[in-house]
């Protein structure tokens, strides 16, 4: 009785179950499989294949609005892609930072055309029409393209690409400080702080290892030659130098001779100048002495004929010697004391 109430249930129970797989499979049966995109994602392993053929690249960011707006206009020009014969691809700058510091981008999203190696930026709208238009009448002719150091294959890029990675890891590894583990974000900060001095002290370390590996010590003996070197450079330097204050100094004392044998030359000149001039009026002074003793000389015999005529007049006559004498006791004083002076400056 048991085993024949256990089977009618058991039955009923499978049944049930059976029911409810077709139920929740049938849904999914129904759906049809999701389209697959033609846009090609393109990594820091795989974006050298961009440097072969014809392609348009799109650099979007997931929590970009206006990334957001373009995507199915980039989907539709994907799709198209086989007709205008061309590639299609896009970057995700949060996933592949290194890409996005290649390629330079500083804004979202960001649009490249690529012709075998030679990339040109695209700065028209993310619609279908004018990318369609754009591959087809081929525009990308006339824009300016990214060659020399700018280009993203060049050497300074490929170093851009280097840093915008360590900085992409660099906020992943905070985010994973701050989000995943729930640190605060000062601790954060204090860890790549010092994250950095010991980086920086142990680059110190190895450019020092590095270089005490290539440096060549001298031997001693060069050494010593090359300090003995030094120190006879040094006294042949400082034997120069004062040769050099000797002949200034000679120079300066044949300089102070030379202006003092001038100025003696020059109160020579004037002494003989001033001997000339009292010379002159020594002849001068000397020819009026000797003009007043003639005028003396002749007003003598006048005074005698006058005499024995009328001695009135021989009184009247005689006054007007004295002055005469007077003038030339004055002169004969004026020279005697201009030749005590000139005697006074012979020496």
């Amino acid at each position: 009785m048991a085993g024949g109430r256990c089977g009618p249930l058991l039955t009923a129970l499978l049944a049930t179950w059976v029911a409810g797989l077709a139920a929740t499979e049938g849904p999914e049966q129904a759906t049809p499989p999701a389209e697959q995109s033609r846009v090609q994602p393109m990594t820091a392993s795989n974006w050298t294949l961009v440097m072969e053929g014809e392609w348009m690249l799109k650099f979007y960011a997931p929590w970009c609005p206006s990334c957001q707006q373009t995507d199915s206009e980039w989907e539709t020009f994907a799709k198209n892609g086989e007709t205008l014969q061309i590639s299609v691809g896009k970057v995700d700058v949060i996933q592949e930072p290194g890409l996005s510091g290649r390629f330079f981008v500083t804004t979202l999203p960001a649009f490249f055309h690529a012709k075998d190696g030679i990339f040109r930026r695209y700065r028209g709208p993310g619609i279908f029409e004018d990318l369609q238009n754009y591959i087809l009448e081929k525009k990308w002719q006339s824009v300016e393209p990214l060659t020399g150091w700018k280009s993203p294959a060049s050497l300074t890029m490929s170093g851009m690409a280097g840093l915008f990675s360590i900085s992409g890891k660099i906020w992943h590894l905070h985010n994973y400080f701050t989000v995943t583990l729930g640190i605060p974000s000062w601790c954060s900060y204090v860890f790549f702080v010092i994250a950095t001095l010991l980086f920086g002290l142990l680059m110190g370390l190895v450019l020092v290892i590095i270089s005490e590996c290539f440096y060549v010590p001298l031997p001693r003996n060069l050494s010593e030659h090359s300090e003995q070197n030094r120190k006879s450079e040094d006294a042949h330097r400082a034997e120069q130098l004062q040769d050099a204050e000797e002949e200034k100094d000679d120079s300066n004392e044949e300089e102070n001779k030379d202006s003092l044998v001038d100025d003696e030359e020059e109160k020579e000149d004037l002494g003989d100048e001033d001997e000339a001039e009292e010379e002159e009026e020594e002849d001068n002074l000397t020819g009026g002495v000797d003009e007043a003793r003639s005028e003396v000389s002749d007003q003598g015999p006048l005074r005698e004929g006058t005499v024995t005529q009328e001695e009135p007049e021989e009184a009247e006559e005689d006054i007007p010697e004295q002055p005469h004498s007077a003038d030339t006791e004055v002169a004969e004083d004026s020279l005697r004391q201009r030749k005590s002076q000139n005697v006074s400056k012979g020496p």
